[in-house]
């Protein structure tokens, strides 16, 4: 931590511009020697940078950021040059020939801002997810969580748990005093009951947010030559699978993924549901049923009214969509009764309408300003084991209130884990590995 680092911070090479990053107690001094000055805090300056030879490498924008008014609680500075990897490989290479230098680890200028009580763990987890993110809804669950809304309400639960215990001690420790108020039971355990409510309704939400950031599984099933790859060619608007007239052609599991309604979803091509001698088509209708198995949504398809197979997938529950295909070719042959949607990849027809019955399965998130949802599954272990102990505490009123205090400390510390208010030493390195270098 007492090391200058310095990295690139943004994106691929070439690009219009490029910012490297410099934080640590030797910030000042690396401007003095790239840039001849040192600029007044948050105030952009136009300057060459040079090497030590007093050739210019590059004319860009300096920002200077005075601890702790920065984004890691240090000395940091931005340079701000053309995205040329010649140029941006020239002050990389005079930036790590400084003394007292050195280049940055993944996420390691986060891991500051963490260490310098600029950042949480969530709000540093939201970060990474906004980088990241490539819809409307994963952006907007990222902002959620980037800007502290997430932590406020695991802080303002924590803050009751302080106080339960506060008043459960000075009940034991205070008893014959005066001013310490009586029947802890009336005001504490009402309290803790609700915030046991409180978590269970937002633990909740844990399978949306598990949506949004991994996306919707919706796999593509029937019989062979049933339309499923030109399903999937034509909702992704490119050729994915090959196409033919002969059954069996699919083998294997294709994928793609597309953006709905502001969601991710993951599209599954998979193989024709038949009986076959043919070894290599046995194992790719094998994986058909794996990936059905594992799908949030199955699209069942058939171009004839007899064709739709029985799945027989383990989660009868799961929605179906029985999906009428090839409907340019015999239009009279469907009963729309017996089916969800008709559509035809040559023509386009019912294409819309299939999406819209995508859409309805989607969470529905109408007038829902806040994304407030546990992501992660450590979130959903920490809050778990906050819930489990306080219900394990409002379970002991028989063995007295010292039991009780123990599990609501307990439960404290599970959820001071999330954002890493306690005990987090372990958790650091696999949460900052994830980072890029330069964030």
């Amino acid at each position: 931590m007492s090391d200058t680092i310095y990295a690139l911070s943004s994106g691929a090479l070439p690009a219009g511009v490029a910012v490297i990053r410099v934080s640590g107690p030797h910030t000042s001094e690396v401007l003095r020697e790239l840039c001849a000055c040192v600029p007044s805090p948050r105030q952009a300056v136009l300057r060459s940078i040079r090497n030590r030879n007093g050739d210019v490498l590059d004319q860009g924008l300096i920002l200077y950021f005075k601890a702790p008014a920065s984004f890691t609680g240090e000395d940091c500075a931005e340079l701000q040059v053309h995205g040329g990897r010649a140029v941006v490989n020239a002050i990389l290479a005079e930036l790590g020939d400084i003394p007292g230098l050195r280049h940055a680890e993944a996420g390691e200028f986060s891991r500051r801002a963490f260490h310098n009580g600029k950042l949480d763990l969530v709000e540093i987890e939201g970060l990474a997810d906004l980088i990241s993110a490539e819809t409307e809804m994963q952006r907007r669950l990222a902002q959620e969580h980037s800007s502290g809304h997430l932590s406020k309400i695991y802080e303002g639960w924590a803050r009751r748990l302080t106080h339960a215990r506060a008043m459960i001690e000075a009940e034991l420790d205070f008893a014959d005093e005066d001013d310490v108020p009586g029947s802890v039971a009336e005001k504490i355990w009402a309290d803790m009951r609700t915030l046991k409510g409180e978590i269970s309704e937002h633990l909740d939400g844990a399978g949306i947010a598990e949506i949004i950031r991994d996306g919707l599984k919706i796999v593509i099933a029937g019989e062979p030559n049933a339309g499923k790859s030109s399903l999937l060619n034509h909702l992704a608007r490119r050729d994915i699978a090959i196409v033919t007239d002969i059954a069996g052609t699919t083998r294997d599991i294709l994928s793609v993924d597309l953006s709905l309604a502001g969601f991710r979803v993951q599209l599954f091509d998979t193989a024709g549901l038949r009986e076959t001698d043919d070894k290599v088509e046995q194992e790719g209708i094998r994986r058909a049923y794996l990936t059905i198995d594992q799908a949030d949504i199955i699209l069942l398809l058939s171009d004839t009214p007899e064709g739709f197979v029985e799945l027989g997938t383990s989660q009868p529950e799961k929605p179906v969509i029985r999906v009428g295909t090839k409907i340019d070719r015999s239009p009279l042959l469907w009963d729309k009764a017996s089916v969800d949607v008709l559509v035809s990849t040559e023509t386009g027809a019912g294409i819309d309408r299939l999406l819209d019955v995508l859409v309805d399965h989607l969470p529905d998130l109408s007038g829902q300003n806040a994304l407030s949802l546990p992501t992660r599954k450590r979130h959903v272990s920490c809050l778990q084991q906050t819930r489990a102990a306080i219900e394990m505490s409002l379970a002991q009123s028989n063995r007295g209130l010292d039991i009780q205090a123990e599990y609501l400390r307990q439960a404290g510390d599970a959820l001071g884990r999330i954002t890493g208010r306690v005990d987090v030493e372990d958790l650091l390195g696999v949460i900052f590995s994830e980072f890029c270098i330069g964030k």
